[in-house]
């Protein structure tokens, strides 16, 4: 299957509060305490991946109370509660509580008074604490509900990081996807995933990761599997790594339209988002795994504002308007030679 024609896997659609409080447990590691909520944490649900902090809506206002959002009350909101009178708390809370609220999250160790957290019982509203101060504890959630959410994708080819640049290698079966990745471990590279790649798409980016059954495994034609964690060692492999170039390999007689000078910048168009594409053709004697690691130093060039396809040709821009303007003998490609008598 083409890389540009890859069929979606559609993101979850909603998570309920007790499954979302035992993911941010084991895999955030968040300390978390259900303060109120235990036996009804199953039939509430998350369906949004934005957060919302009730300020306004304690403050009275609530035409544009997004309650269907997590509420997130932190030191602001705790204060403003306990600025105001046994009665006006009650009635604040009140309107925020009116509405079908999925979650309400006490950060920074804040409490709220005893009658306030009997009242979200009775509306069937969990209430849950952590010790994280408010800013952390929305940047880690967010961040899990971005990735549960997410659109993903299943790719064919072999993900590598090479100077830490994120390639996927990709091309018809038996082309040596694997044996240049291999390669490039050897060389002190790291493998992602062979084969079998997943692509996440968290915002505008893609995160490539193996699956949790071909992790750090390859296959090699005519070899079999083999282990990359066991034999080069923990700093052979990643994870998961951001995908920023599609390396396409094709046999020479396959190929048409070779890029020549790198001035024509193609891409590939991945679940929406464009991905720089180079096309390379193979022929025997061809070092794929030099022009691999070439690929990741000249993105990072490219990256920080350089590219030599660029400066060569204003190069020979500037070399012929001066030569317009010359009147005298044409001059040597290099004026004067140092005595190289080593």
């Amino acid at each position: 299957m083409s890389l540009q024609n890859l069929k979606p896997i559609p993101g979850k659609e909603k998570i309920d509060v007790a499954s979302l409080i035992k993911r941010l447990r084991t895999h955030v590691q968040i300390a978390i305490e259900v303060i109120t909520g235990d036996s009804f944490l199953e039939e509430k649900f998350v369906t949004e991946i934005d957060l919302h902090r009730p300020g306004l809506a304690l403050a009275g206002y609530i035409e544009l109370f997004t309650h269907q959002r997590i509420q997130i009350i932190g030191n602001t909101e705790t204060q403003y509660i306990k600025s105001l009178s046994d009665k006006d708390q009650f009635e604040s809370f009140k309107k925020l509580t009116s509405f079908d609220v999925p979650l309400i999250v006490l950060t920074d160790n804040n409490t709220l008074p005893q009658k306030l957290l009997k009242r979200a019982e009775s509306q069937k509203i969990p209430i849950i604490s952590t010790s994280l101060e408010t800013t952390k504890f929305m940047f880690l959630l967010r961040d899990f509900l971005e990735d549960f959410f997410a659109t993903q994708a299943v790719a064919h080819g072999t993900m590598v990081d090479v100077y830490g640049i994120g390639i996927l290698i990709s091309g018809k079966s038996g082309i040596g996807k694997s044996e240049v990745a291999l390669d490039l471990v050897e060389r002190g590279h790291r493998l992602v995933s062979d084969d079998v790649v997943m692509l996440t798409k968290k915002g505008s980016v893609l995160l490539a990761s193996a699956t949790e059954t071909n992790k750090h495994f390859m296959e090699i034609r005519g070899l079999g599997i083999v282990d990359v964690l066991s034999m080069f060692g923990i700093r052979s492999i990643r994870y998961q790594k951001r995908l920023e170039v599609v390396l396409q390999l094709s046999l020479w007689g396959d190929s048409k339209d070779v890029e020549r000078t790198g001035l024509n910048h193609k891409s590939a168009e991945i679940l929406d988002t464009k991905i720089p594409l180079i096309h390379l053709p193979i022929t025997p004697g061809k070092n794929i795994t030099v022009i691999a690691e070439v690929i990741a130093l000249n993105y990072l060039l490219k990256h920080y504002g350089y590219n030599a396809a660029e400066a060569l040709q204003e190069k020979i821009k500037q070399h012929i308007s001066e030569k317009k303007h010359r009147y005298d003998m044409p001059g040597r490609a290099v004026e004067y030679f140092e005595g190289d008598f080593e």
